[in-house]
């Protein structure tokens, strides 16, 4: 069959208008990927990264360095589970100094009572979840080392500020086992996000800062027994799919902060806010990073 000049034109110009039509195609889904744009937060600082890979999906001024409220706990609760030959099933007893402690820094409490026998476990629940600065300070009590309270507490946040140079932070320095302290409080959202990454290595802590609330059985002074009901004070548990963790905080000067961690998928992100203007505002701050940090 022959075709003509005019027939060989009209079947180049198929060919050309498909190859454009594909050509467009091919340079239509990067362009459509490009247009996910960086989310604005109120918090003063923030950050979030991969936490399977390390590589950082968002910064606001990320190495800054800034008041740490309760997040400090994190570390607390890291440096516990870190110990040689940790039994979390040890009992510790309440002492009055800790329920003083907190009448006297008008703290969070876990509300542990005097005489009362916890057990380590129960003590990372307490300081976690309803942020117990009593709860801290037995911990950092049980977990120094000293002949005196003082001289214990003492080297407790020693072990603190040792973990946080093991891990390579350079921005970060404690001079509380709870966050309160007297103004030598500081990390940045970058070394806090690093902190809670390593934090979750350790299965307990995962269980602990993933539990919504819990109900613990424990023993009083006379030998019998009372339970203990404990609450997250992390909101995003339940109201955002896939979050793990990890931790709220506040104060006058660290504002609202939230380290927080969610799984979709095979993917897990970690970060942080600091100094964000309000419960709302850190909540909202973090559903906004987690979605930006899932889909980049």
């Amino acid at each position: 069959m022959k075709i003509g000049i005019k027939g060989i034109r009209r079947v180049s110009a198929v060919v050309v208008t498909a190859g454009a039509v594909l050509t467009a195609g091919a340079f239509t889904a990067p362009a459509q990927a490009a247009t996910l744009s960086t989310p604005t937060i109120t918090a003063k600082g923030g950050f979030v990264m991969n936490n399977g890979t390390g590589s950082t999906l968002f910064t606001k001024a990320a190495d800054t360095r800034l008041s740490t409220g309760s997040t400090t706990k994190i570390m607390t609760a890291r440096v516990v589970l870190g110990q040689p030959n940790l039994n979390l099933d040890s009992k510790v007893t309440v002492q009055k100094a800790y329920s003083d402690y907190i009448v006297s820094k008008t703290a969070s409490s876990a509300h542990l009572i005097v005489g009362d026998k916890v057990t380590v476990r129960q003590l990372l629940y307490g300081l976690m979840l309803p942020s117990g600065c009593d709860a801290a300070y037995a911990l950092a009590d049980k977990f120094g080392s000293g002949s005196t309270r003082a001289a214990r507490v003492k080297s407790f946040i020693g072990k603190m500020n040792s973990t946080a140079k093991g891990l390579g932070l350079r921005n970060t320095h404690f001079d509380s086992f709870d966050g309160i302290g007297s103004g030598g409080n500081y990390s940045t959202p970058r070394d806090l996000t690093k902190i809670a990454s390593n934090a979750m290595k350790y299965s307990t802590f995962r269980t602990v800062v993933g539990t919504k609330s819990t109900k613990q059985k424990v023993t009083t002074k006379s030998g019998g027994y009372r339970y203990m009901s404990w609450t997250n004070t992390n909101n995003l548990l339940g109201s955002y799919a896939g979050t793990i963790g990890v931790k709220t905080g506040s104060g006058p000067e660290a504002k609202y902060c939230l380290v927080f961690a969610a799984t979709r998928g095979s993917k897990t992100v970690i970060g942080t806010v600091l100094a964000s203007s309000s419960v709302a505002n850190r909540t909202a701050d973090a559903k906004k990073l987690m979605d930006y940090g899932f889909k980049k």
